[in-house]
This record gives C-alpha cells, sequence and structure tokens, in this order.
C-alpha cells in the first residue's frame, strides 16, 4: 500500500462514507433536527433570564410572573434533555451502524484481495486499521460531526444576537475571535501529522504483539523471551511518546482557548458594565449578555475537539481507504465470467470442445512453455512444459527452492502466470472464473495451518456438511484415527490457536484429511509428509491411491517411496524439468530420482 498522504486534502477521503450518510440520512437529519431544537431552546433561557432580572431590578417583582419565566425555563430544559437524548440515539446510533457496516466492508475486501497482499502487508497493521482506525472514523462522524454543526449553529446564533442585544458591546467581544480561528487552523494540521504517527506506532505493537504469541513456540525454543519484550518495551515506548505527542499539544490548545474565551467574558464584563453604569444597558441585558458570552466558550472549545476528532477521523480513513482502493492482483477476466462456478465460452462450439476435453481422455492440466518470476526478478520457473492427464497421478520430486510449490500454486491461481501457459481441462486458467477454478482443486498446502476449533470442524472446513462416517473414513485415509483416540474429547478435541496441542505431523495429516474430504477433481498435495515417519508416509500414500482412483493427484514429496505408485513423475532442477517419466524409467535413467532413490533405500 501507498504511504499515508499527508494532513493536506486528505478529507476528501470521506467520500468513502457517502453511500453510508445516504443509507442513514433520515437517522442524521433527524438527529439535527434535534440538534437545532436543542440550539434553539438554549438560546431562549438567557431571554427569561434577563426578563426576571429586569423585572427584580426595577422594582416589579411578582411571583406570577416569576414563577411564569421558571416553568418557561423548566420546559426549555426538558425539551434540552429529550433532544440530546434523541440526537444522540439517532447519530450516534448511525455513527455505530456505519462503523460496523465499514468494518465488514473492509474485512470483505480483504478476503477478495490474492495472495501477495498478505505477504507485503503485516497482520499487526491490518488488525490495527480494522480496529483502532474504524473507531476514529466513527468518532469522526459522531462527535466529530455533531461538534462541529452544533458550534457553528451556537456561534453564528450567538453573534447575531449580541449584535442585535448590544452591538457596541458586541465588537468587543468578538475581538478574540481571529485568534482562535488561526489557532484551529494551526491545531488541526500539527494534531493530523502527529496523529498518523500514533497510528503507525500502533501498528508496529500490534505486529510485534501477533508475531510473538503466534511464534511462541519459536521464541521458547530458543529461550528468546527477553528479546522480545525489549523489543515490546521499545514499540510500546514508542506508542506512548506519539500518543502523548498528541496529548501535549491538544493538552495546550484547549486551555488556550479557554483563556481567549475567558478573556473575552471579561472584555464583555468590562464594556458592558461601563454601559449599564451610563444607562445605556439595564442590568438584565448585561446579565443576558454575560449568558451568551458564557455559552460562546463552547462552540470555541468545540472548534478545537472538532479538528481534533475529525482530523483524527480523515488520518484514519486514509488508512482505511488504502486497504479498500487496493485492486487484487488476481481477478477474474474482464469478458464477464459468469458466477455460477463455470467458465466462459466464446461460443457453443468452444464450449463443446472445452467439456469434450474436460470428460474424455483427454489432459486435464497442460503447461506450455511456462517461465515465471516474483516481481519481475529471476525466474523461478523456466520453460515448463507438463501434461497431466485425467485421472493420473503425477509426483514432483526436487531439492529445495527448485520451484515445485511455486509450480503447484499456479495451478489454482493463486500466482498468476502469464497468458496461454497454463491450462485446466483445456482452457487458460486466466480465463476461468476464480471460484470456479479453485473448486476443482483439494489443495493441503507446505504450511499446515489449523484454525482454533475442534478437529471435527477442521476437517470439515471445506464442506457444507459430512455425515459422520465419511469423516470417520477420511481419518483412516489421513492416518489420523488413532490419534483422535489419544485426544481427551476424540473429534470435537479444541486446537490450540494455530495448532500448538497438535504436531507437526498430526497437523499435516488434519491437512490431508481437509483437502481429501472434498473429493475434489485435482488433490495437490505440497509436501504434505515431511513431518510424517516412514511407516506411516506408506499407509497414508497407499490409502491416497486407493480413495483416489480415476481422479488427478500431484504429490510433491522429498521420498521417493511416496511415488512407487505414481503414473509419473518430475524432477524439478532450478526451476527447469530436468527428468520426466514413470518412475521405472527415471529409476532406470540413473539421474537424479534413481540416486535419490538408491540413498533412500540405502537410508531405511
Amino acid at each position: 500500500m501507498e504511504k499515508t498522504k499527508t494532513t493536506g486534502g486528505i478529507l476528501k477521503e470521506f467520500k468513502t462514507l457517502k453511500p453510508f450518510f445516504y443509507k442513514y440520512r433520515f437517522r442524521y437529519i433527524a438527529g439535527f433536527i434535534c440538534l437545532f431544537v436543542i440550539d434553539a431552546a438554549q438560546l431562549f433561557i438567557p431571554q427569561f433570564t434577563k426578563r426576571a432580572v429586569n423585572l427584580i431590578s426595577q422594582g416589579e417583582f411578582i411571583w406570577l410572573n416569576i414563577f411564569k419565566l421558571c416553568l418557561a425555563m423548566i420546559a426549555a430544559m426538558a425539551v434540552i434533555s429529550f433532544g440530546r437524548f434523541l440526537w444522540r440515539l439517532f447519530i450516534h446510533g448511525s455513527s455505530r451502524r456505519i462503523e460496523s457496516e465499514l468494518r465488514q466492508k473492509l474485512f470483505d475486501h480483504l478476503l477478495t484481495l490474492s495472495w501477495d497482499f498478505f505477504q507485503k502487508n503485516k497482520i499487526g497493521d491490518l488488525i490495527t486499521r480494522s480496529t483502532s482506525d474504524l473507531s476514529a472514523v466513527r468518532m469522526a462522524i459522531g462527535w466529530g460531526l455533531v461538534a462541529g454543526l452544533d458550534g457553528t449553529v451556537m456561534a453564528l446564533s450567538i453573534i447575531i444576537i449580541i449584535f442585535l442585544e448590544d452591538a457596541g458591546t458586541a465588537v468587543f467581544a468578538v475581538l478574540p475571535l481571529p485568534f482562535i480561528t488561526l489557532l484551529i487552523i494551526f491545531f488541526g494540521r500539527a494534531v493530523g501529522r502527529r496523529f498518523k504517527r500514533a497510528q503507525e506506532a500502533n501498528s508496529a505493537l500490534s505486529e510485534t504483539v501477533q508475531e510473538t504469541f503466534a511464534g511462541i513456540r519459536v521464541v521458547k525454543s530458543f529461550v528468546k523471551e527477553s528479546w522480545f519484550i525489549k523489543r515490546f518495551a521499545e514499540n510500546n515506548d514508542d506508542y506512548r511518546d506519539a500518543n502523548m505527542s498528541v496529548v501535549r499539544l491538544h493538552g495546550f490548545f484547549m486551555p488556550l482557548i479557554s483563556f481567549l474565551a475567558g478573556f473575552t467574558s471579561l472584555i464583555v464584563l468590562f464594556a458592558g458594565g461601563r454601559r449599564v453604569v451610563l444607562g445605556l444597558m439595564t442590568a438584565g441585558d448585561m446579565v443576558a449578555l454575560f449568558s451568551y458570552i458564557n455559552m460562546l466558550i463552547w462552540p470555541m472549545l468545540g472548534a478545537g475537539f472538532t479538528v481534533n476528532i475529525v482530523q483524527r477521523g480523515a488520518v484514519s480513513l486514509v488508512r482505511i481507504n488504502e486497504i479498500l482502493n487496493t485492486e487484487p492482483s488476481i481477478k477474474n477476466s474482464q469478458k464477464n465470467p459468469q458466477k455460477n462456478l463455470h467458465i466462459e465460452f466464446d461460443n457453443e462450439a468452444e464450449r463443446v470442445t472445452t467439456e469434450a476435453q474436460a470428460f474424455g481422455p483427454e489432459n486435464i492440466i497442460e503447461i506450455k512453455n511456462l517461465s515465471f518470476s516474483y516481481g519481475g526478478g529471476k525466474d523461478v520457473l523456466r520453460n515448463i512444459s507438463l501434461t497431466v492427464k485425467k485421472g493420473a497421478t503425477l509426483g514432483l520430486l526436487g531439492r529445495t527452492g527448485a520451484g515445485k510449490s511455486t509450480l503447484v500454486k499456479l495451478l489454482p491461481r493463486m500466482l498468476d502466470p502469464p497468458p496461454e501457459t497454463v491450462f485446466v481441462k483445456g482452457r487458460d486458467i486466466r480465463r476461468w472464473n476464480i471460484e470456479a477454478l479453485r473448486s476443482i482443486f483439494g489443495v493441503s498446502p507446505q504450511d499446515s495451518f489449523v484454525f482454533s476449533d475442534s478437529i471435527k470442524n477442521n476437517i470439515v472446513y471445506g464442506m457444507n456438511d459430512a455425515d459422520g462416517g465419511l469423516i470417520e473414513t477420511i481419518c483412516g485415509i489421513s492416518a489420523l484415527d488413532r490419534d483422535i483416540e489419544s485426544f481427551s474429547s476424540g473429534k470435537e478435541t479444541l486446537i490450540g490457536e494455530r495448532g500448538l496441542t497438535l504436531s507437526g505431523g498430526q497437523k499435516q495429516r488434519l491437512s490431508i484429511a481437509r483437502a481429501m474430504i472434498i473429493d475434489s477433481e485435482i488433490l495437490i498435495l505440497d509436501d504434505s509428509l515431511s513431518a510424517v515417519d516412514a511407516e506411516t508416509e506408506k499407509r497414508i500414500v497407499k490409502n491416497i491411491y486407493e480413495a483416489r482412483k480415476g481422479k488427478t493427484t500431484i504429490i510433491i514429496s522429498h521420498r521417493v517411496s511416496a511415488f512407487a505408485n505414481a503414473d509419473y513423475a518430475a524432477v524439478l532442477d532450478g526451476g527447469v524439468i530436468s527428468e520426466y517419466g514413470t518412475p521405472s524409467e527415471l529409476i532406470e535413467s540413473g539421474g537424479y530420482y534413481a540416486k535419490t532413490a538408491a540413498l533412500q533405500r540405502l537410508y531405511e
């Protein structure tokens, strides 16, 4: 993602929220109406006070008249109290709903992004953007919007009223306002910059926490607790210092605004008091004017409060929009791919031809002159040409880094190959609907990730439903059955986060079971037996061959014994296919495959 923008011009980022504001427009309008009614009621109260003081000061004290004024003030305060409840319900309720829906939109969009996005961006930063940044946005469209609108309406109304009441005194009262305006502009820019640093420090802190606990096995194995404690302390101090920078600025600004507001009161007291003595104003006029000036303090403070919150929300929304504006690097063809899990066809003849290839004895996978590199660097795969017939089993062997995992990631388009190089069922995979393409594959990846759930739910993860008999069968195929018997709650045993309660071999077998249970057309086992002992591996491989008869399987392994019953085997060396044929042909060839087989037999 691009670097977070500076505060200049970032308010335009709020256009992202336009659909949400439109959706909740009636709730916001109702909230604003309540807010205006409250402001009107508040502006009436000094007038009631003015009349009461004038009655008393002029010697016209009549209980009934005072009582009526008190009832009017009580009614106004009741309207204010009830109105405050309603605008909070409408406006804050809407901001909470928008926060929830925007968080859902962000999460949904993250799931559409390609694998490479998560390689480039840290999980801790994504978590911060999905939580802390969204809270800042909610505050901006809730409290920030209310404070800004309410402060503007109240300030303008009060200025108009005090000029109508006594223009001579009002002129002196508004003298500090230009200084306050300049301070607000300066404050807004400074807050934006400092809050951006605070959010970035928060992301770094979250990333440290996430990495530490996700890799707790490694941390403890290498006795590196003290190193991570030090790293966390440094990130924590950075986060504290960044926030304290915001707090110091806010702590200096708000008292300064209060001082200027108080200075305004002092001016009114001096100028207005002199006019009362001279008989140019009544005592009631003076009290009312003083009340209005005190009421003007809130808009002044509210302006700083609004700038603070809105700038925080704008900075956070920039960070959120950076994700929302990121397009997946792997996406469907622009030729209106169908969404019913079928590939797109240019015409009926092509559909008939393709289906004949798909369900006849033709090649289910075909790779033509494939070269691939990560980010334009050195080619990881070079001039790969390979075919896999429907129902065949292909074994892939090669040194670490030879390109085996990269090759199988290209098949379901986890990585994007060049056009017209990788074909599935006779069709370039770049012209398949992505969901349709990936539904053909069952994959047990090299890194056997498991969810913090029960063993059963991890196995049936790729299915909507599965009966107990099928689960038992799959557990037998993957050699999980004997392990399940030893668990405290059998298949319902809860697994710790990232499978902390399982061994490496158990996680691999669980991953194999998850891939096997969906009974896909093409099964890919990407070095899924590396943590399994030789005896268990033979049992699993035998079970897979028997269960997968008539279906296509690709097995990556460093053990030649895994390919004993494969139809074909290929050796990758430095990104090229150096050997290809049946296992027996490769044994006789005397190449890398044969030497590896001989060494492994000797070891056994």
